[in-house]
């Protein structure tokens, strides 16, 4: 299909992209990424081959719609629920327990989950009923891409699908370890980016 503006028509072939094991490149609310199905080895050999990233290295499930995160991680504690609740949608990545190991292709002992807010141009991409794995649009250790125009040329040229959202904030999503939460209401910052710390202390109602 190529490049294609950010349409429900589109948002439907990315679907049927990821579903049949394919790769695409989409816009989130902090810059393009690369996703796949977190639960096919040959879609994520091939992402990250494209990426040329090493094997190994964790990766973020991404869900569009929170309450469809909340249904697939039945597991976690109310506690933690209610901090997910506070931090997302938005420019988060957040570490959760995974202690039956679902989604373990996506790797690390937590597991990093993400609902991007999709607003405006990106709202389209909110009707996704997908999970996938995502990882930023660019070859490792190379600089994030904003712009559709911004992803190299090898990314564009493997993948199946690209949707073009438009011009995007550019910052990566600050990642937030949230794995201690439920025993004592810890958390770690892991990246501080899109959202500085004070303000994710806030979102998770703490004062000064």
């Amino acid at each position: 299909m190529g490049i294609a503006p950010l349409t429900p028509e589109a948002v439907e072939e990315f679907e049927r992209c990821i579903g049949r094991g394919g790769v695409a490149v989409f816009p989130a609310d902090t810059v393009y990424g690369l996703a796949c199905n977190p639960g096919s080895p040959s879609s994520i050999n091939r992402m990250l081959s494209l990426k040329k990233r090493e094997q190994g290295r964790p990766s973020a499930v991404m869900f569009f719609q929170l309450e469809r995160l909340l249904t697939a991680l039945d597991w976690l504690g109310n506690e933690t629920v209610d901090a997910v609740r506070r931090l997302l949608p938005g420019p988060l990545t957040l570490v959760v327990t995974n202690p039956s190991g679902r989604y373990a292709l996506a790797g690390g002992t937590g597991l990093g989950i993400r609902v991007p807010r999709l607003e405006g141009p990106l709202e389209p991409l909110a009707g996704a009923r997908v999970a996938v794995l995502q990882t930023s649009a660019n070859p490792s250790g190379g600089a994030d891409a904003r712009r559709v125009s911004d992803v190299v040329t090898e990314i564009v040229d493997g993948v199946d699908i690209v949707l073009d959202g438009g011009e995007l904030s550019g910052k990566p999503s600050t990642v937030v370890d949230l794995t201690g939460y439920e025993k004592d209401g810890s958390w770690e910052l892991l990246r501080e980016t899109a959202v500085p710390r004070g303000r994710v202390a806030e979102l998770l109602g703490e004062t000064k």
